[in-house]
């Protein structure tokens, strides 16, 4: 009996010692499983990071690249497009104007009754109007037959508090964001269709040709006087409210910057000088590259699958499109060497852009104690439910990784332009206010981004050069900022100067 006993005893020990091996080696794998997490996660910061010197480089290079773009044609990355806007509105436009804004599968048409300084916009209405797929695809006629006819229905509408003076042309803003080639500031031809666009008879033609030929076959009386891209359209809009405006930068889904040069330090510039001495530049600054910026593994992977490997590099690490799926490949890389999702990579999770950076924006603002926003993104757009609050604090962590490199490289690109105006400094006796435009979805609602670039642009500037420096929210660029270029490059302006 009493050896039946031990034997009973020495099964039941083992078996204790067997489950307490288990549990020892289930979290010694657990504890391995969160070193590796955290060890990508350190490795993928420390390689994101962006002490001020490097900012400082990589302005330094913004301001020698644009340089190198206004010396020549294709004399850099950055393409320092000369866009023909010399007259930037100044608040005395009066009259009604009408614009186009045509940048994707929707297009919106706009007028504006403008009432010189005292009244500024008087009163504006607008229209959104679909484009059907099969037009997308079409011929060119089709395209433009079909805008000016939503332009000509929209013109029939005009009410109440909108007059159209006598005996004149009505005059359209046309903003049209996709590649051009600018002959005038109401000519340019397309280099390429973008955004799900190809019709190939459009290729090489000049777009307001085009939309001009549409309006006329419907005997619609308007002239377009300026054909501009959002950004500029952002800089118009915000000098007319505001006479310190300098620049303006798009921080969207995609990004790019417009500013005011002076005109004789264009090199590339052949024509007659304008009369008001500027000329806004079109800087397409996604295109820049440096090797001062902080490039990791899943940059050079993302660019690589890109449909431009190559171009677009400062795009591809700080604008909209793209920061939700750096965050989605360094969980990929977690899933499958931290097995923090389990011990199989979640499907939904090898998806690209699934995890769009509003998802992001959403568990990077989560300030709920147990991250429930997280844990509810996880769920919905990942196909990830039961994580623990532990990875739920690693994806915050990443968020807050990615957003902070992207907005703090956004701000050394802003000081690249003050820097090339000479507005990075205070010049003895001189109190000069410089006010930067901005717009774009991922400027006005991720805040963690938006706070990030502006602390930074003043910690980069000091601060008796950063209170004369104002980042202004400068909203509807594409829309009323084309309306206020056509009025203030209006086929009657000589007219009407006393």
């Amino acid at each position: 009996m009493g050896k039946v006993a031990v034997g009973a005893a020495v099964v039941c020990a083992a078996a204790v010692c067997a489950a307490a091996a288990l549990v020892v080696r289930h979290r010694m794998r657990n504890s391995g499983k969160w070193a590796r997490a955290m060890a990508i996660l350190r490795e993928f910061e420390e390689k994101c990071g962006t002490p001020i010197g490097k900012l400082r480089q990589v302005a330094d290079a913004m301001t020698v690249e644009m340089h190198a773009g206004l010396a020549s044609e294709g004399g850099s990355k950055l393409k320092m497009l000369i866009s023909y806007v010399d007259n930037l509105p100044t608040g005395d436009e009066k009259g009604l104007f009408y614009a186009l804004d045509l940048g994707g599968t929707n297009f919106r048409v706009l007028r504006v009754q403008l009432g010189g300084k005292e009244n500024r916009v008087v009163k504006q209405e607008f229209e959104e109007v679909s484009i059907p797929p099969h037009l997308m695809v079409g011929s060119s006629e089709a395209l433009f037959d079909f805008i000016a006819q939503a332009l000509a229905k929209f013109v029939a509408e005009e009410g109440e508090g909108f007059h159209p003076a006598p005996g004149r042309q009505r005059e359209l803003g046309f903003t049209f964001s996709f590649p051009v080639r600018q002959t005038s500031i109401s000519s340019g031809t397309l280099i390429k269709w973008t955004k799900g666009f190809s019709i190939e008879d459009t290729v090489g033609e000049d777009v307001v040709g085009e939309l001009t030929k549409a309006m006329e076959k419907l005997k619609l009386d308007m002239r377009v006087t300026a054909l501009v891209n959002d950004t500029i359209g952002t800089l118009a809009g915000g000098r007319y409210h505001d006479n310190d405006v300098i620049a303006a930068v798009i921080l969207g889904t995609g990004t790019n910057a417009a500013y005011v040069e002076r005109a004789h330090a264009i090199p590339k510039w052949h024509g007659l000088l304008p009369k008001s001495g500027e000329m806004v530049i079109n800087m397409e600054w996604g295109n820049f590259r440096s090797s001062h910026l902080s490039l990791t593994e899943y940059d050079h992977a993302l660019d690589a699958e890109s449909l431009n490997p190559g171009e677009q590099i400062f795009e591809k690490l700080i604008s909209g499109m793209y920061l939700g799926e750096i965050v989605r490949k360094v969980l990929v890389k977690m899933a499958e060497e931290a097995t923090i999702f389990g011990e199989t990579a979640p499907p939904k999770l090898k998806i690209p852009f699934i995890l769009r950076t509003p998802h992001m924006s959403a568990m990077h603002h989560d300030t709920s104690p147990d991250l429930k926003v997280v844990a509810n993104k996880l769920k919905d757009v990942l196909e990830i439910s039961n994580t623990s609050l532990k990875t739920r604090k690693i994806i915050v962590e990443l968020c807050d990784v990615v957003a902070t490199r992207g907005a703090r490289l956004s701000a050394a690109g802003i000081l690249g332009i003050l820097k090339k105006l000479g507005r990075d400094t205070i010049r003895v006796g001189e109190k000069q206010k410089s006010v930067v435009a901005l717009d774009g979805g991922l400027y006005e609602h991720y805040t963690e981004f938006r706070t990030t670039m502006e602390n930074t642009l003043k910690e980069l500037l000091g601060d008796e050069v950063a209170a004369n420096v104002f980042v202004e929210h400068s909203n509807d660029g594409s829309g009323i900022g084309a309306a206020l270029l056509a009025a203030s490059h209006s086929q009657y302006l000589e007219v009407d100067e006393p």
